[in-house]
C-alpha cells in the first residue's frame, strides 16, 4: 500500500486509467525505440524515434506531483516551485477539500512510517497518484517520469490518441484485465464509462451485468457475487 487515502480514488479509475496507458505505450512503441523529453517552460513532455528524430509523438503535460526518496514526501504540483497554483492539480485540491481528504489538501505529503521509499515503491505511488489524477480530472493518460535521484514526477498528458471507444477496449480488455488488479470491477466498469462517455445500463436490479453502448457498438459485462467480472459479450458496428 502507498497512500491509503488515494488507492480508493485510483481503483475507481483503474479500467480506464489501464487502457488509455496502454493507448499510450501503443503511440510510443510505434517510434521505435524512443526517448523522452519534457520542456517545462513550454509545458511539453516529447516522444521522440532514436532512429528518425523526425519522428516525434508530442504531448502537452500537465504536473501533478513529485515523489522523493530524500525528504520521504509527495508534494503538489499546486505547491511545487515549477508548477502551476491553477493547473490541473488544483482539481485534486479542490476535491479534497470538498470531501475531506488531508492527503489531497495538504502541500506535501509524507510517506507513511513503514514505506520501503525505494524505486519499486516510489514506482507503485506514482502509478496511484496518476490514477487518482485521471478520476477526478477525467484527463487521460499520465506518464511517471523518473527525474533523477530516486525521484519521480508524474504528468497528465494531452497526448494525441484517439478517443477510447466501445470496440477499442473490447479488443484491448482481455489482455488488460490478465494484468490488472481491480478491488471493485463492478464499480470500475461504471466508472470506465463515465470517463469515456459511453452510455451504461444495468442489466438487471442485482447489478449483474453492465451493458455500456457508443457509436462503435456495444459490450455486456458480466459480474459474479463477488463483482468480479466473469464474461463480455460484445456486438461491435461494421466499420
Amino acid at each position: 500500500m502507498t497512500f491509503a487515502a488515494l488507492q480508493p480514488l485510483a481503483d475507481r479509475a483503474a479500467l480506464f486509467t489501464a487502457l488509455r496507458q496502454d493507448a499510450l505505450s501503443a503511440a510510443a512503441d510505434a517510434l521505435g525505440e524512443h526517448r523522452w523529453d519534457a520542456d517545462m517552460a513550454a509545458g511539453t513532455l516529447t516522444f521522440t524515434a532514436n532512429a528518425d528524430p523526425s519522428r516525434q509523438l508530442v504531448t502537452r503535460a500537465h504536473l501533478v506531483a513529485t515523489i522523493a526518496p530524500g525528504p520521504r514526501s509527495m508534494l503538489w504540483a499546486w505547491a511545487h516551485p515549477q508548477g502551476d497554483t491553477q493547473g490541473v492539480a488544483a482539481q485534486l485540491q479542490a476535491y479534497g477539500a470538498e470531501h475531506g481528504i488531508v492527503e489531497l489538501t495538504s502541500p506535501e505529503v509524507p510517506f507513511p512510517a513503514d514505506a520501503a521509499a525505494d524505486e519499486e515503491w516510489i514506482a507503485q505511488a506514482a502509478h496511484v497518484v496518476g490514477g487518482v489524477a485521471v478520476e477526478l480530472t477525467g484527463r487521460a493518460p499520465y506518464y511517471s517520469a523518473p527525474v533523477g535521484g530516486g525521484t519521480r514526477a508524474v504528468f497528465l498528458l494531452d497526448a494525441p490518441l484517439a478517443p477510447l471507444t466501445v470496440a477499442d477496449a473490447v479488443i484491448a480488455l482481455p489482455r488488460i484485465l490478465s494484468g490488472t488488479a481491480l478491488s471493485d470491477a463492478r464499480t470500475a466498469v461504471w466508472d470506465l464509462a463515465r470517463l469515456a462517455n459511453w452510455t451504461l445500463t444495468w442489466t438487471d436490479e442485482s447489478f449483474s451485468g453492465a451493458t455500456v453502448v457508443d457509436a462503435s457498438g456495444s459490450a455486456t459485462f458480466r459480474f459474479d457475487e463477488q463483482a468480479r467480472i466473469t464474461g463480455i459479450e460484445s456486438t461491435l458496428a461494421s466499420s
